[in-house]
């Protein structure tokens, strides 16, 4: 724990700053479930507003430097091409088959 009244204080603002960081991290991630349910239902209105919001989001974090800039862009490329694709099928997640154990 440290001594200094200062590095204190920074301890409390970091913390502060890093709770700040996970909210707005994790309302991009449910907004881009939200879309993904949203294209995959045919809601054309729920799509177009949930990814302005999206868009909004991932601008706002990039300005605070949330996310890096580029990965900020990146994500909103991502939002646009899952809106272009259109509803997808449901993947079922293919497990990796058991290693075999050496005796």
């Amino acid at each position: 724990m440290a001594n200094i009244k200062q590095q204190k204080k920074r301890i409390l603002v970091a913390r502060r700053q890093r709770l700040e960081n996970l909210h707005s991290t994790s309302r991009i991630k449910t907004y881009f479930r939200r879309l993904q349910t949203a294209v995959d239902g045919g809601d054309a209105d729920a799509v177009s507003a949930d990814h302005a919001v999206l868009v909004k989001l991932l601008d706002r974090a990039a300005a605070k430097r949330v996310l890096h800039p580029n990965t900020a862009a990146r994500r909103k490329s991502l939002a646009a091409a899952i809106v272009a694709r259109g509803p997808q099928e449901a993947k079922a997640k293919r497990r990796r088959p058991a290693a075999k154990k050496k005796s």
